[in-house]
């Protein structure tokens, strides 16, 4: 089945807002994603519910059918491999590729795509820690183990599974800190009445391996408050403490560094 562009995009906003929520998909959501208009986008999810690629009911939630989860699944193996391609062999940093991504790939062959994921020795991952799906369209995720690091409660430990790739301020500001996937941290206050949290990392070598940005504006423009400060840690504590506004914190996903059994 030929789809064009536009439903390329479509399949794949709703693949990436189901993989953040575990509640359905609306036309809201979906027209904020894809920065159009909710009737545009009604229409659009109207085409491709005709094409049997999605079930959307008038004014109901939007879920891909078996067969649009085939075509989204290809599409986000597509971007993400991209994204690590251009990460990995051409030296972009991690907040620079999804847009590079969303300009190539459309244009990129399946045999392409075959070659990439071969050079790159068949990444599970991309830069940001999404899940790239197989070639087959597996995608083996456990959402019910996973939170933001906005919901987790003073005290305890955390592994970052992913970051969201939406907002390149904030990717940068996550980078400055040391908060990347697969870096396990410790949550040790939450001030959620003046929107901050402080973590520490737990697997840092020492306060000089981050590259603190004190002075970088934050990502959602307030001039309140910087998006990190850090002081010197104590007791056992392996870094410096970081204080993280919590509308940053939302954007990386993770998981309990240590789960029982």
């Amino acid at each position: 089945m030929a789809l064009t562009t536009s439903s390329e995009d479509y399949l794949r906003a709703i693949w990436k807002l189901s993989e953040w929520q575990d509640k359905p998909v609306s036309t809201g959501q979906l027209a904020k994603a894809l920065g159009l208009s909710p009737s545009t986008v009604s229409e659009g999810v109207a085409k491709l519910a005709g094409m049997g690629l999605v079930r959307h009911a008038p004014y109901g939630a939007i879920s891909l059918t078996e067969d649009g989860r085939r075509q989204a699944a290809r599409m986000v193996r597509i971007h993400r491999l991209l994204e690590t391609g251009l990460v990995e062999i051409f030296g972009f940093s991690w907040d620079e590729v999804h847009d590079e991504a969303e300009h190539l790939e459309h244009a990129v062959s399946d045999k392409f795509i075959e070659r990439l994921d071969r050079a790159l020795g068949h990444p599970e991952r991309d830069p940001h820690g999404d899940v790239i799906p197989a070639a087959d369209g597996t995608y083996p995720v456990d959402s019910n183990s996973l939170h933001t690091l906005a919901d987790i409660n003073p005290g305890e430990a955390v592994l970052i599974d992913r970051v969201s790739d939406h907002d390149s301020d904030v990717l940068v500001y996550l980078e400055s800190v040391g908060l990347t996937p697969g870096t396990e941290l410790r949550v040790l206050e939450v001030r959620r009445t003046v929107g901050l949290m402080t973590v520490v990392r737990e697997n840092a070598n020492s306060p000089e391996d981050l590259d603190f940005q004190k002075d970088l504006d934050s990502p959602e423009g307030s001039g309140d408050h910087r998006d990190s400060v850090a002081r010197e840690g104590s007791g056992d504590l392996d870094g410096p403490e970081i204080v993280v506004p919590l509308a940053s914190a939302r954007s990386v996903i993770v998981q309990q560094a240590n789960p029982s059994t």
